[in-house]
């Protein structure tokens, strides 16, 4: 018989170490029900106190359909490929395939998760959603999907996370020096594809990113909104140069003429010149004086995009009167397009560039240095709003699961016709790895603060926040990405 691998390809999503725990909840008898949930338990950010529940429906639609080809596949290969697999991995056992021979004639996933909407920023220790089987029998994949379900979550919770903690801290420099709210949704863009584990990390991950912003250079993440969530939405860029483009236009006409030339083949709107492929102070204080008129009768901006150095330094020039640089390294970028194009005072009493020039950086940037940016360019009487940040992999892509230390545990099993309260307390843990206990409900305090409620009753359980999101293979309710993102606006990450 041909083995049919490729049918069983998603019930090998897990880790080996699962397959034989069919047999081993047995021990403790007849266990008919597994309850989990997942829970971020932790920030090793200290002034991130929430983390933003995102990318569950993604996962539910992917994942279901990924058993598709297992249920439409014959049983008796299905059956076959499945033993002959676990012995590759396992060697002699005694796990069988009669569960897998059960599940194929169920012909769904028998399982529940209850959620929080998505785009709620949900307060450390309290559960994004919940997972149990529906049906006795399948008591063993509640925990079985854990693996894949813990890897497909915790990179889009996280980008969500860090996406919208720099929009409160960019929020927080535009209030104080008068840039406008709505200029905020512009100044986080996604520079991360090139630097993510993987393409489907990257789709995941910027579409995270455009929860709080609006500008994106990975294209893959929009393809993806619009097959998981849909809606209408923002997602946008401009044109823009890469080294290559420069390298080819200095070699053969020069830097000066090739931003002239640059400056011709986009007459309005924005265009981005990546600035510092040799002398990035020679641009900002020779070819860019010499081309003002230009960029002046432009109906559109020129941005000027450094991408290498210090970015705090390069931005707002370096304050160090020990070091021995030029005139120009001593300003920074905006302190000299300041010089050359001016612009005017706003309410606030800050500086703001004209509206023909603006500056980008998207090298290493990282909310810490944001604030550094921005803090300094006030001090020197610049508005927050004269930059726009890249924000790339070195922010995204530097994460893990334990960031926010997110887990999926159990804390209600059904055994012997009887629910038993369960949880893990290990007395070598700092407390961090205590889990919850019994049944969960989330439900709002008085003062419209999120609290967990452990073995909560069915009444209880009634009117949590965790709603049943899908059921035995088929959606009950689905939002849309506009509406994820309007669950968002309304929350705070930072403590």
């Amino acid at each position: 018989m041909t083995m049919n691998f490729t049918a069983i390809a998603p019930l090998f999503q897990t880790d080996a170490y699962k397959l034989g725990h069919l047999q081993q909840y047995g021990l403790a008898g007849n266990v008919t029900g597994v309850y989990s949930n997942y829970t971020n338990r932790g920030s090793r950010i200290a002034d991130i106190g929430a983390v933003v529940h995102f990318g569950l429906q993604a996962f539910l639609e992917r994942y279901t359909d990924s058993f598709r080809v297992f249920f439409d596949a014959d049983e008796d290969e299905v059956c076959a490929a499945y033993e002959a697999r676990l012995a590759r991995i396992l060697g002699p056992n005694t796990i069988g395939s009669a569960h897998i021979r059960e599940l194929h004639r169920l012909g769904f996933l028998p399982l529940r998760f209850c959620a929080v909407p998505e785009g709620t920023a949900v307060p450390l220790r309290i559960p994004s959603f919940t997972i149990e089987n529906t049906h006795p029998d399948f008591f063993w994949l509640t925990n079985y999907v854990e693996t894949v379900l813990s890897a497909e979550i915790w990179q889009a919770s996280t980008t969500a996370t860090l996406a919208k903690a720099m929009r409160e801290t960019l929020e927080v420099a535009a209030t104080r020096t008068g840039t406008p709210a709505a200029a905020v949704d512009w100044q986080g863009h996604d520079f991360s594809y090139r630097g993510m584990s993987s393409n489907e990390t990257a789709a995941m991950s910027g579409a995270a990113h455009l929860l709080s912003f609006t500008g994106t250079d990975s294209l893959v993440s929009i393809d993806w909104i619009e097959r998981h969530y849909g809606g209408e939405f923002v997602a946008g860029s401009v044109p823009a140069t890469e080294h290559s483009v420069m390298c080819a236009g200095i070699a053969t006409v020069g830097e000066r003429e090739l931003f002239e030339r640059l400056l011709h083949l986009y007459p309005s709107g924005i265009v981005s010149v990546v600035s510092d492929t040799f002398d990035l102070w020679r641009v900002l204080t020779e070819y860019l004086p010499a081309l003002k008129q230009d960029v002046l009768a432009r109906d559109g901006k020129l941005v000027i995009r450094p991408d290498s150095g210090d970015p705090v330094d390069i931005l707002c020039g370096i304050e160090d009167e020990g070091r021995d640089v030029s005139a120009a390294e001593r300003k920074g970028v905006i302190e000299l397009l300041w010089d050359t194009f001016g612009g005017t005072v706003n309410a606030a009493g800050f500086r703001e560039l004209d509206p023909h020039i603006g500056a980008i950086y998207g090298d290493s940037i990282t909310r810490e240095r944001a604030v550094r940016i921005t803090e300094r360019l006030a001090a020197k009487g610049f508005a927050s709003g004269s930059v726009v940040f890249g924000m790339g992999s070195f922010g995204y892509q530097y994460q893990t699961r334990d960031t926010f230390m997110s887990a999926i545990k159990a804390t209600w099993i059904r055994v012997d016709g009887r629910g038993v309260d369960i949880r893990k307390d290990p007395v070598t843990d700092s407390g961090t790895k205590k889990s919850a206990t019994g049944r969960l409900a989330v439900v709002r305090d008085a003062e419209a603060r999120m609290r967990l409620i452990e073995r909560a009753t069915p009444a209880e359980e009634a009117e949590s926040l965790l709603q049943t999101v899908w059921e035995d293979g088929a959606f009950v309710r689905r939002q849309t990405f506009p509406e994820v993102r309007a669950v968002l606006a309304e929350q705070t990450v930072l403590r």
